[in-house]
């Protein structure tokens, strides 16, 4: 059986001696960049790799890009390679944070036309809480060999954006609270507001109060009271970075509400560009 969107910590636990499974650690702060790798070292799941949100999984930041632009797919398909997975492997990546870091690798890797890659639910927290076990052993890794075959329709540039935006052809989901949609807080970017025409779905709202996924009959009747009719191949995610965006993405994918795509640059990109428009809680601005 393949896993494509998540996979419980009872059934990780199951075939953690899978050598068709590889496990990546993708915790990570945007407070502390160095938080995840420490917390790594000082314990994690058998076998995983450690992947950096920054150096890993993201490529330099310019005048241009937001805070987390893609990485490099070709050098990312090597790293892929280096951690020991190539096209048949089973990838399960998890953090500490419901999924929010974890959701990013998922997404890159179904770029690269790897579609056997789950989120763990409920991550290490729900993993220790089942009484399973951590380690500090670093794994011994065979290099191996990743083909990508990469899918540059999974996300949008923001001249897609802004066409399609005027085009009405469509809509628009933004991740991040709704303090910092509305634009009355913003802890992390230069200007508060949000996209004009987008929604607000707080990716937080995907799992309950353990930090697992909401069912995926719950999220399906969720999202639909927030599309509506529209097509979920129309749908695309954004939110500071291009980072929890996916998470949105991943709970529509396991509701069965497949094909939405990413707003890679998000917020941070938007507002590179002073003329781009901006929405905030009482005012439209340019």
């Amino acid at each position: 059986m393949n896993y494509t969107t998540l996979v419980s910590a009872a059934t990780l636990n199951q075939q953690l001696k899978n050598p068709k499974w590889v496990v990546v650690d993708c915790r990570f702060s945007m407070v502390d960049n160095d938080a995840g790798s420490h917390a790594y070292r000082h314990g994690h799941i058998a076998h995983a790799r450690y992947a950096h949100l920054n150096n890993d999984l993201s490529s330099a930041i310019t005048d241009f890009t937001g805070r987390h632009p893609l990485p490099d797919f070709t050098l990312l398909a090597k790293k892929l390679g280096a951690w020991g997975i190539t096209n048949d492997t089973q990838v399960i990546v998890y953090d500490d944070a419901g999924g929010a870091f974890a959701g990013r690798l998922w997404w890159l890797l179904r770029c690269l036309g790897h579609d056997k890659v789950a989120v763990l639910d409920g991550g290490s927290q729900c993993w220790q809480q089942q009484g399973f076990s951590i380690t500090t052993t670093l794994p011994t890794i065979k290099p191996n060999t990743f083909r990508p075959y990469l899918n540059t329709n999974s996300w949008l540039k923001a001249s897609q954006i802004q066409n399609s935006l005027a085009r009405k052809t469509i809509c628009l989901i933004d991740a991040r609270t709704p303090e910092r949609y509305r634009g009355g807080q913003e802890p992390i970017d230069p200007v508060a507001g949000h996209i004009p025409g987008a929604l607000n779905r707080p990716f937080q709202l995907n799992i309950d109060n353990n930090g697992l996924f909401l069912p995926a009959d719950s999220l399906h009747h969720q999202f639909k009271n927030l599309i509506g009719t529209i097509d979920p191949e129309q749908v695309v995610h954004y939110c500071g970075s291009g980072v929890t965006a996916c998470h949105n993405l991943l709970a529509m994918e396991h509701a069965g509400l497949s094909g939405s795509k990413i707003y890679a640059g998000s917020w941070s990109e938007w507002i590179k560009d002073k003329n781009r428009m901006i929405m905030t809680d009482n005012a439209k601005n340019k």
